[in-house]
């Protein structure tokens, strides 16, 4: 569905020429965010009316309930609740419900409820704080591969677990029929294309999860983005996946830089406490988030606003708040 013709003026002057492949994932999968009320419960209309958005952009899948949904401060009712909401709201996308834990019978357990629910793929952050040796993470990653029928993403965000995931666990795991892909956030390109060579005999996708780095990703051989920007800019965002991915990297790289300051300034404080904000700004829910975060401090929301306003009406310049952030981190 990915396709640099997906908007106007945000668009190459020919048809999206990629050829059909056998990826299990590939183009553009927005790592949503789960809109609050203001007394803390979850907006479900809005939610779904997010989806719908994001299905109307041209978006290649939605990845609800993972870090950038807040799944940390929700009951597992609640979680399952979400993936069942959004399951309902869309037609023809995949649904790829996170299902991670740092406890893998609780991860096992969400898993076997998401995909009662309705979703098409499960998205697995690896186990946090517990910091496993290497088989610890196949042994973890197999359980729940052997007992839930569904294309499973392993996602590696060291940032947010303390411990990176060893190159030869995840190539070992591309073998398992179910494990059809891995969500790069650690930020090293060469472990990116480390993976991406040695998974090539595989039907396993590598996906960008730092939106800063998905074009790199692309250039080596990645195949899409679970991406925080898309849920403000999917438009856009679809545009240079699509792009980059039918060979017109002028156009890929065009966008990427068009897209860099608002990916800075949605990372300068923790995700998602400024995607939220950009939420609230196109009326698409917020601006609460559930503590322990805390809504983005009050001398960035004008600069923020005045970013969003730059995209509303055409391709943003360098502002200067775009250029005092200073971001490193993943999409989730």
């Amino acid at each position: 569905m990915t396709n640099p013709t997906t908007t106007t003026p945000y668009t190459t002057d020919r048809d999206d020429d990629r050829e059909p492949t056998d990826e299990p994932f590939e183009g553009v999968y927005p790592a949503m965010t789960t809109p609050f009320t203001g007394e803390n419960g979850i907006d479900h209309e809005q939610l779904a009316a997010n989806a719908r958005h994001l299905e109307r952009a041209g978006v290649d899948g939605v990845v609800p309930v993972g870090s950038t949904g807040e799944s940390a401060t929700m009951t597992h009712d609640e979680h399952i609740a979400v993936v069942e909401t959004v399951r309902d709201a869309v037609d023809d996308v995949p649904v790829i419900a996170g299902t991670g834990s740092n406890n893998t019978a609780e991860a096992l357990s969400l898993s076997r409820r998401a995909a009662a629910a309705g979703a098409d793929g499960l998205l697995l952050i690896s186990p946090y704080y517990n910091k496993p040796e290497p088989e610890g993470f196949r042994e973890h990653y197999r359980t729940i591969a052997d007992a839930v029928d569904l294309p499973q993403i392993v996602y590696n965000v060291p940032s947010r677990t303390g411990r990176s995931i060893p190159v030869d666990v995840v190539v070992d795991l591309a073998s398992h029929p179910n494990v059809r892909g891995y969500k790069a956030a650690s930020g090293d390109l060469n472990r990116i294309g480390e993976i991406v060579e040695r998974t090539r005999g595989e039907a396993f996708s590598v996906l960008s999860g730092d939106d800063g780095l998905t074009l790199p990703t692309l250039a080596v051989g990645g195949t899409g983005t679970i991406s925080v920007v898309a849920n403000v800019e999917p438009e856009r965002a679809c545009a240079m996946v699509g792009s980059a991915l039918s060979g017109d990297y002028d156009r890929a790289r065009e966008l990427h830089h068009e897209l860099a300051p608002l990916v800075r300034a949605l990372f300068a404080e923790t995700n998602p406490i400024p995607v939220t904000e950009a939420m609230y700004v196109r009326g698409r829910g917020g601006p609460h988030v559930r503590s322990p975060l805390t809504r983005l401090s009050e001398e960035r929301r004008e600069d923020l606003r005045d970013l969003l306003a730059e995209y509303e009406e055409g391709t943003p310049g360098e502002t200067e708040a775009a250029g005092e952030t200073d971001v490193s981190g993943g999409a989730e």
